[in-house]
């Protein structure tokens, strides 16, 4: 039975990849699927201070998840949700640009348009995967096997509590699967107050991987000297997860199976991912 329709970001001027576009995908499964397996994405904002000139990035957990439609798979339309602590810098300055954006909207005279504008703070959104290291034969065609997402979007604080707890269980669930339900439910008063969940509402996106082996220039293909002295290959990267080590305080025997599955299923599919990554494909 063959696949249905693929969703994609439109291509814009902002997320257009430019330099080797073969590489491009601009697919919401693959680009989503990238974020949700990243353990952590960097998140960049720019902030008003005038002794600041430079863009800040936070590393950061996040999801792409939808609250609107939970069932809604990697390949639709999804929000990022970014867990943070209530009075970080990037949190006020969500909460004030929504603030502001509010204000305005309060003053303005003329009525709203069909398709508003989204308002938050504007933040880009990264990820990244290394499959491989790629040995050719000169240094200038040496290369990466990788995976790489670029989201674009507008922050805003999660207000809602329904939503917010929802969030909460998507990001726990990011981290190991499963883990919500088998911890301390809910979240006390104390700690709902310090934590805080953005809500990126996502307008673009791209995202670029390379698969293969080497690709060395036929000027040192034809050198037999270089073919018989110079090792080319591909050495698969992947992220292992250990044997789960017990804290001080632990008073649990056995490590519990959900905790086992995941780190046996997440360490085969990355292992295998790098392995079938090193396959040539039709991919320059």
């Amino acid at each position: 039975m063959g696949r249905g329709r693929t969703l994609e970001y439109p291509k814009t001027a902002i997320n257009k990849v430019n330099r080797y576009n073969q590489r491009a995908t601009y697919d919401l499964e693959q680009i989503h699927s990238i974020i949700n397996t990243s353990s952590v994405v960097h998140v960049s904002f720019n902030t008003p201070d005038p002794n600041n000139p430079f863009p800040v990035t936070l590393p950061m957990v996040g999801v792409a998840a939808s609250y609107e439609h939970p069932s809604a798979s990697l390949g639709e339309p999804l929000d990022i949700y970014l867990h943070g602590y209530v009075s970080s810098r990037l949190m006020n300055l969500s909460r004030d640009a929504n603030a502001n954006a509010n204000a305005n909207a309060d003053a303005a005279s003329t009525p709203p348009t069909p398709t508003p504008t989204p308002t938050g703070l504007p933040v880009t959104i990264s990820a990244t995967k290394i499959d491989g290291l790629i040995l050719t034969l000169t240094p200038n065609t040496h290369d990466i096997n990788y995976r790489s997402a670029v989201v674009y979007g507008y922050a805003t604080i999660v207000t809602d509590v329904a939503e917010k707890l929802w969030a909460m269980e998507q990001v726990t669930n990011s981290v190991v699967r499963d883990r919500w339900r088998f911890t301390r439910l809910p979240p006390d008063n104390a700690e709902m107050q310090s934590t805080s969940i953005l809500r990126v509402s996502v307008v673009g996106g791209s995202g670029k991987i390379r698969v293969g082996g080497p690709r060395d220039e036929q000027k040192d293909l034809v050198r037999d000297d270089l073919r018989d002295t110079v090792w080319t290959g591909v050495v698969p990267v992947y992220e292992h997860l250990g044997e789960p080590v017990p804290h001080k305080e632990n008073r649990v025997k056995d490590v519990p199976a959900h905790v086992l599955e995941y780190v046996k299923d997440t360490r085969e599919a990355n292992a295998k991912y790098a392995a079938d990554a090193t396959v040539d494909q039709s991919q320059d």
